[in-house]
């Protein structure tokens, strides 16, 4: 029997803002599949706020993706990536 695959969405803090979500993508998919990148903008400027959350199509590829990148850099940035926690 073929489990259910759960998609797993990870926190990735401490982006530059120049960061787009095409570079996420490429980088995240080093650890599996990436089934969206989203990230987060500030409503009036449009800006980035520095943060993201990547979903992966599965438990370990989200825990693949963190040990991979979790104080990875791009550029000067280095990367925060964590499990995101759900909203309260």
């Amino acid at each position: 029997e073929k489990a259910v695959t759960m998609e797993v969405k990870v926190y990735v803090g401490n982006l530059s803002k120049s960061t787009t979500s095409e570079e996420l993508n490429t980088l995240f998919a080093q650890a599996g599949a990436v089934t969206a990148v989203d990230i987060i903008k500030d409503r009036k400027s449009g800006e980035s706020k520095g943060f993201a959350f990547v979903t992966m199509g599965a438990q370990d590829e989200a825990d693949k993706a963190i040990s991979m990148f979790n104080t990875h850099k791009i550029g000067e940035q280095e990367l925060k990536v964590n499990i995101a926690k759900p909203k309260e």
